[in-house]
């Protein structure tokens, strides 16, 4: 049903780790069931039937259904005459049948030795387990094709399944959990139709052989429909999207803003962004059009991960915000300014300018709002290349005045506290992370002598010191298993990227103990590699707290274990006077902040 198609999972030296075994048990069962074969012999009607049903296998496996939105890629058909197989003439002819249509298909295709031995074996064995299945059934016609059949079809099915999820994830670097729910989500409906198929397949068979005509015509229609159908969808598609950055292109993001935007009646609040990228000729004069390439695919990438993103043509970009103020949306937006050139691997800082209008407030036509947001984005790269603008009622851009501005600063600073809780209720089993750190931080913060003031910054920025996972896509934060050293990089530019945003909104010296609150005391910590005094002393804090609260809510460790792991590691990761203030505050009560 499924199989391995990358040619990376082939070489991998993990991957081969898995693919040896599987080969190995493989060859030991193919053995056994030729020697059961040979031992039982064969009619020739029986071989007949044998290679009727091998044609059929191997015709509908070289022309398999392509499945979008998993790894695994494609499913055939070639499992409905397998389990047919299975059920009208044994484990061991089934088993046979199985290895040697798929060592045909991916010998004819030209496929790697690994991939083809692996692909084969894995048939052969699922094959087996399928033959198991339905040998515990028991051999009466009607249990024969209604329950051996679906017996057999999902045996083939969970084996087959389990061992090619399981070397897609060792490739791909992927939780092999997360991958088999997924796949097995996708393929449920594919599986369903496929035992209907098997039960009518045995049915068929039983009344004559050749009533399996009547089921290969439809089954081939139904295969070249869908494939069809898929090269349809595809052409849509691409017809929608900007074929280097994978992003919408211009079509799609008007229809996608006259959707946002209804014409008879005033709908949700939508923030429209346009963007340009600053000297993008500069760069491609400087290093070549591949560099500029690059730069405009990171930009796409950054703008795909807070919302609905769109490339316009050039160096033009536009974001759709359904649901989102402006002025959380140029939080957002100010995201693409971070770091980008360190992602493309220039020495000079990318520059991305940008304009915010919003629906209904600002315009409520599509037009018009475009309108107004190109006005904010000519007066960001007017006046501050590299800047987002809000548009405002007097056409200056809301940035220009945060200086000035208390009333302004404390809009942005409600923006940022009502991203804050956006990351916690998708980083934390109970939505409150931050707001703990924020509190506990303040109380250690206390202990140390701090003033009242800092003690208030300090409780603020521990509210605010994962702002920066809001560029985090759900998929890494919610990842069971171990991040792979890319996943990694991605991951530690959070403490970056809240460092920016609030040194946007003026409040420079808590972004510094933002950015610094995953340093550690002995020096190894990111993202600068500070040690000791060196790293701020609320940083210090905030990395206490933090590891604390995580352990607790995260880990699920009880306030001893906990206080434990942190003395082990004062020291190493954490600064001891903190922890020890931290152990001196708690006392003897229990934890609840």
């Amino acid at each position: 049903m499924l199989q391995v198609k990358t040619k990376a999972a082939t070489q991998d030296p993990g991957v081969l780790s898995i693919v040896l075994p599987v080969t190995v048990g493989a060859t030991v069962v193919v053995a056994a069931a030729a020697a059961s074969l040979a031992d039982e012999g064969l009619s020739r009607s029986a071989l007949a039937g044998l290679l009727a049903l091998f044609a059929a296998a191997a015709f509908t496996e070289a022309f398999p259904l392509p499945i979008r939105g998993i790894p695994i890629g494609r499913t055939s058909l070639a499992s409905v005459f397998i389990v047919g197989t299975i059920v009208l003439y044994g484990w061991a002819a089934a088993t046979i049948l199985a290895f040697l249509m798929q060592l045909t298909v991916e010998l004819g295709q030209r496929r790697p030795p690994v991939r083809v031995a692996y692909n084969s074996s894995v048939y052969a064995l699922a094959a087996a387990a399928g033959g198991a299945a339905a040998a515990a059934i028991g051999r009466m016609p009607l249990d024969r094709a209604l329950i051996a059949t679906p017996a057999a079809a999902a045996a083939f099915y969970a084996v087959d399944l389990v061992l090619v999820a399981l070397v897609v994830a060792r490739s791909g670097h992927e939780p092999f959990g997360a991958l088999l729910k997924r796949t097995l989500r996708t393929t449920s409906l594919p599986l369903a139709i496929m035992i209907s198929l098997s039960v009518v397949l045995v049915v068929l068979w039983d009344r004559s052989p050749f009533l399996i005509a009547a089921l290969f015509g439809p089954l081939v229609a139904f295969d070249l429909y869908q494939r069809s159908q898929l090269r349809a969808l595809e052409a849509m598609r691409a017809a929608v999207t900007d074929p280097l950055t994978g992003v919408g292109n211009r079509r799609r993001f008007d229809e996608r803003l006259n959707d946002e935007v209804p014409p008879s009646k005033r709908g949700s609040p939508v923030s429209v962004c346009l963007l340009d990228v600053d000297d993008l000729k500069n760069i491609n004069d400087r290093h070549g059009h591949p560099v500029g390439d690059l730069v405009l695919a990171a930009v796409g990438a950054r703008l795909a991960s807070s919302g609905e993103a769109f490339r316009l043509g050039g160096d033009e970009f536009a974001l759709l915000l359904p649901e989102v103020e402006p002025e959380q949306a140029r939080l957002l937006v100010e995201l693409v300014l971070v770091d980008l050139a360190l992602e493309v691997g220039l020495d000079e800082p990318i520059k991305v300018s940008g304009g915010i209008a919003a629906y209904p407030r600002d315009d409520e036509t599509p037009g018009g709002l475009v309108d107004r947001a190109d006005e904010a984005l000519y007066q960001a790269k007017r006046h501050a290349p590299g800047s987002v603008y809000v548009r405002s009622d007097d056409g200056l851009g809301l940035r220009a005045l945060v200086a000035d501005s208390p009333t302004d600063r404390a809009t942005r600073l409600q923006a940022a506290m009502s991203l804050a809780r956006a990351v916690d209720s998708r980083d934390a089993p109970a939505g409150t992370h931050s707001q703990s750190v924020g509190r506990l931080a303040a109380r250690i913060a206390a202990r140390l002598g701090c003033d009242v003031d800092q003690c208030d910054l300090i409780a603020l920025a521990g509210r605010l010191h994962d702002l920066g996972k809001v560029a985090i896509p759900d998929e890494l934060l919610e990842k069971p298993g171990p991040l792979a050293p890319d996943e990694l990089r991605v991951l530690e530019r959070h403490p970056t990227v809240g460092s920016h945003m609030l040194t946007s909104l003026g409040l420079g010296a808590m972004s510094g103990w933002v950015l610094h609150h995953h340093e550690h005391w002995d020096g190894t910590g990111y993202p600068e590699g500070l040690a000791g005094e060196a790293i701020p002393l609320a940083a210090r804090i905030l990395a206490t707290a933090d590891a604390f609260d995580a352990l607790i809510y995260r880990r699920r460790m009880s306030q001893a274990q906990a206080v434990d792991e942190l003395e082990r590691g004062a020291g190493t990761q954490f600064d001891p006077t903190v922890v020890a203030a931290l152990v001196a505050e708690l006392g003897d009560a229990e934890y609840d902040l």
